[in-house]
């Protein structure tokens, strides 16, 4: 979450006129995040998120968005539900930008999640899949493995200001990738996207997931391998380590609900490899090209380039404690 466009009350009380919400008695940007313009909103029928939806997100992909939080919250599985205008549609039109409005999730996120957090939020992914195997729904993933190549070609030249050798660990890194990735393993939709700060938790219970925005048809274990980068790694970026009883505890929670194959565990390194590239990119891309006004927390891209070094020293899924 960030925010980009900048509102004012009279934009806001005019925009939920075509809302059954209420009338607005406070708003607030929400700066975490990069993606999407974000509100906080309190009403004198509750509290709201409002997202304005920026350039990278292609309006074409926002109906697949809506259905999916509409289809989980009537599964029972603990996310915003999209609210619907006075004309019965999810998306509307704030400045020019399509804009939703979602429900408030109670609960916070963790800077840190515990063993036994992660342990939750492992059991909670699995559910995820097994309830979004039966949504006939589908989005490609536009962060794939078949992107980053362009990707990394935006940033190349650039991305020497951040570190030297940055552009030859990338190219090295992403050839290996390529030639190993694979071809064929279960997939259906996931998140994309579980960060900590996407994870909400309620005296220390899990609360729900927030942030579906990159939601897409992938491998379940590509999921995995992105919620072992971004949940089990401590430390800062120059001294990161892989927390092996967060890991066990998240792959112990997930298998409960879903067993990982064989064949998933034979490409678990390179997927890991995988999302800790897909990550690092973004992040390049986005601290080289910061919106002007914008206001936002810049992640760290060096925090990824060390998750993926230790990828790359890494022999098989037994190092990943499977």
């Amino acid at each position: 979450m960030a925010v980009y466009t900048k509102i004012n009350k009279k934009n806001i009380n005019s925009f939920i006129k075509n809302y059954n919400i209420g009338t607005i008695q406070k708003f607030k940007g929400i700066k975490e995040g990069i993606e999407n313009t974000n509100y906080f909103l309190q009403t004198s029928k509750g509290k709201f998120i409002l997202t304005i939806y920026e350039k990278r997100t292609n309006k074409k992909d926002l109906p697949f968005f809506m259905k999916l939080m509409d289809n989980l919250n009537k599964n029972n599985f603990k996310c915003p539900k999209p609210i619907k205008n006075l004309d019965g549609k999810h998306i509307s039109i704030l400045k020019k930008k399509p804009a939703a409005i979602v429900s408030f999730l109670n609960g916070s996120s963790k800077n840190n999640l515990s063993p036994d957090n992660c342990y939750q939020v492992g059991m909670q992914v699995a559910k995820f899949h097994s309830i979004t195997k039966k949504i006939s729904i589908k989005r490609d993933n536009s962060l794939s493995l078949n992107s980053w190549e362009e990707l990394f070609k935006k940033v190349e030249i650039e991305s020497r200001k951040i570190g030297k050798n940055l552009p030859i660990k990338i190219k090295n890194s992403l050839i290996e990738i390529k030639k190993n990735w694979p071809k064929n393993l279960p997939k259906g939709i996931i998140h994309a996207d579980l960060f900590s700060d996407n994870i909400f938790f309620k005296n220390n219970d899990f609360s729900g997931f927030i942030d579906f925005y990159f939601s897409c048809n992938d491998f379940y274990a590509f999921e995995i391998a992105i919620c072992l980068n971004a949940l089990c790694f401590d430390g800062t970026s120059q001294n990161l380590s892989f927390n092996v009883t967060k890991a066990k505890k998240f792959l112990k929670g997930y298998s409960k609900v879903r067993k990982i194959t064989v064949k998933e565990k034979k490409y678990f390194k390179v997927l890991c490899q995988g999302a800790a590239l897909r990550f690092l990119l973004t992040r390049v891309f986005d601290y080289l090209n910061i919106t002007k006004g914008a206001i936002l927390t810049v992640k760290d891209p060096i925090e990824y380039l060390k998750r993926l070094e230790f990828h790359n020293s890494t022999k098989n899924y037994q190092d990943y404690c499977l």
